[in-house]
């Protein structure tokens, strides 16, 4: 028997030995992207996700509320004069579905041999923290907006904007005093006391864990300073993110479909109920990837199809430093 110099590898991505040699590899790639998404994602949990199969939007009824009043013995409650039988109102909120978004990158075959080291985990985060970072983007613009949102209902109540002035974005105790009044804006709303959030930049959160009533348990404060956290005020959970938007957005991105544009440029924290902002998900996060043999390399491509907008306005604050 002739001796060659061919081998039969064990291909580390074949099922079962045999087919494609990369199935496995694809796998455990989506499964990294899934997880670098929801670990980046600030705002996943603190809203309403509905998942739709098609269609180009979703649709969430709105009704109004109703009063209750004593009954006089013998009146009609079906006569109108007797001013019992009550007229419920009713609107609508419709996220439509913004165009996909997508995070591709290009994987050269003749990079990845050379490499010293394992470059697909790194991508990988990447184009998960891409992706989470647009939805939180889109969902804080939205929340501002929110607050800044009349009554959906006629007569109900709308969007809470606070004029605080321009102390309230260097100190901490200034802030921590407009959420306890954000909170009882919420209160007078009417708003659910569980679930409440509030949305600050670093600069912001460092100023509460420094403002020692936001931390010190004697006075019902909930944080460490030492560990520079600062977990609740007034009851409202208080989550960092550099994603709270503080510039003038006022042009629109082609592909959104849902309106994210306002000026932004007083906004200082964002607090909510996550009732507030709602998402549709039409197609939801996957990844594909593919061997191009044009251009020796791996494509790989993750991607969602989802739309974010306001659902309840009474259920948002915007705290800026307008005066």
């Amino acid at each position: 028997m002739a001796f060659t110099n061919n081998w039969d590898p064990s291909r580390l991505g074949q099922i079962n030995k045999a087919g494609d040699a990369k199935a496995l590899f694809l796998k455990k790639f989506a499964g990294e992207v899934i997880t670098a998404f929801n670990s980046a994602s600030v705002m996943m949990d603190k809203q309403v996700v509905r998942t739709i199969e098609s269609g180009k939007s979703a649709q969430f009824p709105v009704t109004g509320q109703v009063s209750a009043g004593y009954h006089t013995a013998g009146e009609s409650l079906l006569e109108t004069d007797n001013g019992y039988l009550q007229k419920v109102g009713a609107n609508e909120k419709i996220i439509y579905i913004d165009d996909m978004l997508v995070s591709p990158v290009f994987i050269a075959n003749i990079d990845e041999a050379m490499n010293h080291y394992d470059v697909r985990s790194i991508y990988t985060k990447e184009v998960g923290y891409a992706l989470a970072k647009q939805m939180d983007e889109n969902l804080h613009q939205k929340l501002v907006m929110a607050a800044r949102e009349s009554a959906t209902i006629t007569g109900g109540n709308g969007g809470t904007v606070q004029d605080a002035g321009a102390t309230v974005e260097t100190d901490g105790s200034v802030l921590a005093g407009e959420l306890f009044t954000a909170a009882e804006s919420l209160d007078n709303n009417e708003v659910p006391a569980e679930d409440r959030y509030c949305i600050v930049r670093p600069a912001q959160y460092y100023n509460l864990v420094q403002a020692t009533d936001t931390i010190n348990r004697d006075w019902g404060g909930a944080g460490a300073y030492s560990e520079g956290k600062v977990f609740r005020v007034a009851g409202i959970n208080i989550v960092k993110s550099t994603r709270l938007p503080s510039t003038d957005l006022s042009s629109a991105v082609t592909g959104d479909n849902n309106d994210y544009t306002a000026d932004f440029s007083d906004t200082i924290a964002s607090v909510f109920h996550k009732s507030a902002v709602g998402t549709v998900k039409l197609l939801d996060l996957a990844t594909e990837s593919e061997y191009q043999i044009a251009n020796q390399g791996t494509l790989i491509v993750s991607k969602y199809a989802m739309g974010h907008g306001t659902l309840r306005p009474e259920s948002s604050v915007e705290i800026t430093k307008a005066v």
